[in-house]
């Protein structure tokens, strides 16, 4: 080697010491992803910077796993290794095997143990090479120990009606929000107060018992009525209106009004038609009357009406009916599953945070929704709603059982995706604008006109929050919102009424992380696994084959160069 080549390499060398000097100094990453799949958001990075305490996790998803489960692994690796990035010494998280045990006996006593902390294992079944069946157990969890306080953190998300891959990219998009969703229960310091509105024959607290329970782990939860004070609902971050039966005297309404005028969020969950599934029956007409408890007015001027309609759907739920029937001489009833077009399962919207990646939502005679006036300061979004086989029937009306021996195709469900719950965001009017308000209101600010922007999703059917109720009085025992206790499945209810608060109560657009997309790029399992073999031997020669070809290239080069 010559002077001047030696010069030139210890210049380079001497550059590249210099820029890694530099580079100690400053904090800087490029995500050239066209998803942005490998950063955080800002909400998420100030989280992390600001821990005053250690985070210590522990992921239980590891061990021999199949490709999509790897995938998964990895995915949370690299979240939470840009999580240790921005939350530094306060970051500590490990891998561990739940399987990974001296015999079966200590593995089945580990499986028991995380199962009974609230760790449910999922069975995956698969076929190795000679097509023998294999199962494995798997935790797909993460545990956050925060001081005393543990959260658990579901790694899996399962939509039904999609496939394990599609599955797993839901879970990917929704790590980020996950894992901050559990950081930020455990560093919570101020807890945040959400109301029930009392007074109107809402649903009482039983009814709404499970949906209460979730909610108790990000605020605290009051119920009460609304009385004369103006300033009575000023603690609350958001009022929940469920399923109001009476009528709202006009100083309840200004009080709500000017709630939402200072910025107040509202769940208003309210029927558009009375009826009740006791008295309806095979031989009875039930009549199905408007409902009016005097809202109308109020929401009408924040651009929403709530008709007084019935929905008829042809996706919904199951019932069993009797059918009659003879076994020899003796005639026996037997019970056949029967759609029930007036309880729907309506369909989340895809494009709003609140309903996306969402199950079905399971609804009881619920009605429509119409977004009304033109106001350009308010955004409106459509978040439930019906089939492409649906229809709304205008009250008044009568329904019967009769309606379980029509067949579907007589039924003229010819519209489709009706909206049933919608979320409205920015300023709002006040109903009572160059209205004098009510004589006996105690209140000590000024009436306002237009609201502070604030937000409030509005729902056409008060059951959609309420929880059935199993036993008598004495051994009433709730059962989990969304359930249907015939065929045994859990809709989306409960996951909607908690997002929707929680999109609600979100200063920060902390709530918007379930909104990432990443892209499902998947390849074609019946061109893969016929040209396996050629993929793999172009897989193993192509690198081989550069290497050689700018072997060969720079040999010539060289003694070209050097021939001269």
């Amino acid at each position: 080697m010559n002077t001047r080549t030696a010069t030139r390499t210890l210049i380079f060398i001497g550059v590249l010491v210099i820029l890694n000097i530099i580079a100690s100094f400053f904090f800087f990453r490029w995500d050239l992803t066209s998803e942005k799949r490998y950063s955080i958001s800002p909400q998420t990075k100030k989280l992390l910077k600001n821990l005053d305490q250690k985070m210590n996790v522990t992921v239980y998803l590891d061990g021999d796993l199949n490709s999509g489960f790897l995938r998964l692994k990895k995915a949370t690796e690299e979240m939470l290794d840009e999580f240790k990035i921005y939350g530094k010494k306060n970051i500590v998280y490990h891998f561990e095997d739940p399987s990974d045990c001296e015999n079966d006996e200590k593995r089945y006593e580990n499986y028991r143990r995380l199962y009974e902390e609230g760790f449910a294992p999922i069975e995956v079944n698969e076929k190795d090479s000679e097509g023998k069946s294999i199962q494995k157990i798997v935790f797909p969890w993460a545990k956050i120990i925060c001081g005393k306080d543990t959260a658990k953190v579901n790694l899996l998300k399962k939509a039904p009606g999609k496939t394990g891959y599609e599955n797993l990219n839901i879970s990917i998009e929704n790590l980020e929000f996950e894992l901050t969703d559990a950081i930020r229960s455990l560093t919570q310091k101020e807890i945040q107060k959400i109301a029930f509105l009392e007074g109107h024959n809402e649903l009482p607290e039983i009814y709404t018992y499970d949906i209460t329970q979730t909610l108790s782990k990000y605020f605290q939860i009051d119920r009460g009525i609304i009385g004369d004070d103006a300033s009575v609902l000023d603690p609350y971050k958001v009022l929940v209106i469920a399923a109001p039966e009476n009528k709202f005297t006009e100083s309840e309404k200004f009080v709500i009004d000017q709630y939402i005028m200072n910025g107040g969020r509202v769940l208003w969950l309210t029927d558009g038609v009375k009826v009740s599934m006791d008295t309806i029956s095979a031989y009875n007409m039930s009549p199905v009357l408007p409902s009016d408890v005097n809202l109308n007015d109020q929401l009408f001027r924040y651009g929403i009406r709530v008709n007084n309609t019935l929905i008829e759907d042809a996706q919904c739920i199951l019932i069993p009916v009797a059918q009659g029937s003879k076994s020899g001489e003796s005639s026996v009833d037997e019970y056949q599953p029967t759609s029930w077009y007036f309880s729907p399962l309506l369909q989340p919207v895809a494009t709003h945070p609140v309903s996306r990646n969402l199950n079905l939502v399971k609804s009881d005679f619920a009605s429509s929704i119409d977004f009304v006036g033109t106001s350009h300061d308010i955004k409106k979004s459509i978040l439930l709603t019906t089939s492409n086989y649906s229809k709304a029937l205008q009250a008044p009306l009568s329904i019967s059982l009769e309606i379980l021996d029509t067949p579907i195709e007589q039924l003229g469900l010819t519209e489709s995706n009706i909206p049933v719950a919608v979320a409205l965001e920015g300023k709002f009017t006040s109903v009572f604008k160059n209205r004098m308000k009510p004589k006996n209101i105690i209140t000590s600010k000024e009436q306002r006109n237009e609201s502070e922007p604030t937000k409030m999703i509005v729902v056409a059917d008060g059951d959609i929050i309420r929880n059935d109720i199993r036993g008598t009085k004495g051994n009433m025992r709730p059962m989990p919102l969304g359930f249907d206790p015939y065929t045994g499945q859990e809709f989306g209810n409960r996951t909607f009424i908690t997002n929707a608060i929680l999109y609600l109560a979100d200063d920060e657009g902390w709530f918007t992380l379930r909104s990432r997309e990443l892209k499902l790029r998947m390849l074609d399992k019946t061109k893969t696994e016929k040209n396996k073999k050629n993929i793999q031997m172009f897989n193993i020669l192509l690198p081989i084959s550069i290497l050689l070809i700018f072997g060969i290239g720079h040999f010539w080069w060289r003694r070209r160069k050097f021939a001269k």
